[in-house]
């Protein structure tokens, strides 16, 4: 069975929209999904599945979610094939003095097309820097992720599509995980 990993959108962050990972491993399992592992506590699960269509898959956790906590949460979905290629894209990757706390990948629910990536590129985020790759973007915070100038909603308005960020730690980790698993 292929493994996938299942990105929530704004779960436990500043309180809101609580859910513990037992609780979220335990809804997952209701579902199917075998070896079901979730990292951190921000919604990241990996299992495995027989399921072949993400479309389908994606909706039915986003609806079982929303039953089960009563909230909607954008579920994004990633195969390790796809991680490998979020990490071997990075643009930032040969930056001297990268500092990894400080880079973000939005991981999008789908592909904005080629207008809505040339009108988020046109965007002065100074002083983030921003690169979009496929379903990707990816952020350097110059001063830090706590007060970022960029408007990450503005941005997904732009691309017309939502998206849900993870640091360049925990996507790694992520992949790690997954490669055991596979």
């Amino acid at each position: 069975m292929p493994v996938l990993i299942s990105l929530l959108r704004g779960v436990n962050v500043g309180g809101h929209r609580k859910v513990k990972m037992d609780e979220l491993r335990a809804l997952y399992e209701s579902l199917g999904f075998k070896d079901v592992q979730t990292y951190i506590n921000s919604g990241n699960v990996l299992f495995r599945t027989a399921g072949r269509d993400l479309a389908r898959l994606r909706q039915r956790i986003e609806t079982t979610i929303e039953s089960a906590c009563g909230f909607r949460s954008d579920v994004v979905l990633r195969t390790p094939a796809d991680l490998k290629q979020v990490i071997a894209r990075n643009p930032f990757a040969a930056r001297p003095g990268l500092d990894a706390s400080r880079l973000a990948i939005h991981f999008l629910a789908a592909d904005p097309g080629a207008e809505a990536r040339e009108q988020v590129l046109a965007i002065n985020a100074a002083p983030e820097e921003l690169h979009l790759h496929g379903r990707e973007l990816y952020i350097y915070y110059l001063n830090g992720m706590a007060r970022p100038k960029l408007s990450l909603p503005m941005v997904e308005k732009t691309l017309r599509t939502s998206g849900t960020s993870r640091n360049w730690n925990t996507v790694r980790k992520l992949l790690e995980m997954a490669e055991k698993l596979e």
